[in-house]
């Protein structure tokens, strides 16, 4: 380390990761200022804010007419209401808060890296996420990605100690989908990954009986945290709803005959089911019904949207028109290939090492997934690329320092 100790150079990462994004952050600010604009993303950023002017005001927490009253969770709207209760004008403040969580991030990549394989992965690693350019930019955007993505890693740092030995029983698995649950309420997009993790853990396990408890603990701990929640929704529209009513329209959103692989909503003003008298939950049904049909009668369709959908989330490079132009696309380009390519040869390093490769590739694979389905974009591969950036420190390592393997990789 050059005479400087691992916990000095951590801080160093963290320093400048959190300086690049409040510089960004700032710049961004007053770039939109000049240009009359308040978000870079109008739409999602807007409902956000909605929401959490809800939450600071202690209003219904519901947007839009008529009222949707389970269209988001609640996590990341709350987040933006701290500074909407401190600060008379928030919304910097709010982006600086978001760099802060970016640089959080930064941090939990560290622990990642370093309890799957050793403190060489966790910096290297930590250095990678913080000059990211394309964390970097989307970290003060009023939405989602950058707060789950750091709730995401601190679930995924649970599992690691789990897996790892670090932390064992029963308790710990509680703790674990405790953390799956509480990132469940940034988006609900991460719940699935309580099974699969539960489910894995039991069949690797060598003593049965206690995965079996650890892996019951870990789904109870994931549900028991979302249940308050579900309470309220149904008090909200007479269902208990774990999650949200708004995964039909996003359903059809991706599997309709208007699809294209990007999100379009506009049939939802078009439809207008809702002002006709039609409840939130009967809405987002209707839609999933829809989408089911869709898939029955068009299924060449559907396989072609999957694969559009696919390049769309790997593209290296920006889709929407807001992050167009030739500087953003080669600095994004430049950045994600190798970080791709790094990350190859570190699964190929380490292929034996299930738990190595899974929690740090496997998140990449299971939106990738989920985004066939659903619409796609390089903004639902964002929260990916945090762990996906343990696997290329991996492959960092293997090409530059062939005699220097990850050390945990002899205890897997």
């Amino acid at each position: 380390m050059h005479g400087r100790s691992p916990m000095r150079w951590l801080a160093i990462v963290l320093a400048v990761a959190f300086a690049l994004r409040a510089v960004w952050a700032v710049g961004l600010h007053v770039w939109l200022d000049r240009q009359g604009r308040m978000f870079l993303i109008a739409g999602d950023a807007e409902g956000y804010w909605h929401l959490a002017g809800d939450i600071a005001a202690r209003r219904e927490f519901a947007v839009y007419e008529p009222p949707r009253r389970v269209l988001r969770m609640p996590g990341f709207p709350a987040l933006l209401a701290v500074p909407m209760l401190l600060f008379d004008n928030p919304l910097l403040p709010a982006r600086m808060l978001l760099a802060a969580v970016g640089t959080a991030a930064c941090g939990l990549v560290y622990l990642l890296g370093r309890t799957l394989f050793d403190e060489g992965i966790g910096l290297v690693a930590a250095g990678l996420t913080a000059v990211s350019p394309t964390l970097i930019g989307f970290t003060p955007l009023i939405l989602s990605e950058t707060l789950f993505a750091t709730c995401l890693l601190a679930s995924l740092v649970a599992m690691a100690r789990l897996v790892r030995g670090d932390c064992r029983g029963a308790g710990w698995g509680l703790v674990t989908g405790g953390l799956i649950g509480l990132t469940c309420f940034v988006r609900p997009s991460w719940l699935l990954s309580a099974p699969a993790f539960a489910g894995t853990y039991f069949v690797l396990a060598k003593e049965k009986g206690k995965a079996l408890l650890v892996a019951a603990a870990v789904l109870f701990g994931a549900v028991a945290v979302l249940i308050p929640w579900g309470v309220r929704n149904e008090r909200a529209t007479g269902h208990f709803v774990l999650t949200t009513l708004w995964m039909g329209p996003s359903l059809y959103d991706g599997l309709g005959p208007q699809a294209t692989g990007d999100s379009n909503m506009t049939f939802f003003d078009v439809d207008n089911v809702m002002g006709r008298g039609m409840s939130e939950f009967d809405m987002n049904r209707h839609y999933a019904d829809r989408a089911k049909a869709f898939v029955r009668d068009h299924p060449l369709r559907t396989i072609e949207l999957a694969a559009i959908k696919c390049w769309r989330y790997f593209k290296p490079w920006p889709n929407a028109e807001q992050f167009g132009g030739p500087l953003p696309a080669v600095l994004m380009a430049a950045f994600v290939i190798p970080m791709f390519l790094f990350a190859l040869c570190g699964w190929w390093t380490v292929r034996g090492d299930v738990w190595g490769w899974g929690l740090t590739v496997g998140p990449l694979f299971y939106f990738a997934a989920l985004h066939m389905v659903f619409v796609s974009s390089i903004r639902y591969r964002l929260p990916a690329e945090y762990p996906l950036l343990v696997m290329t420190a991996v492959g960092w390592r293997s090409l530059m320092s062939p005699d220097r393997l990850p050390e945990q990789e002899a205890h897997s």
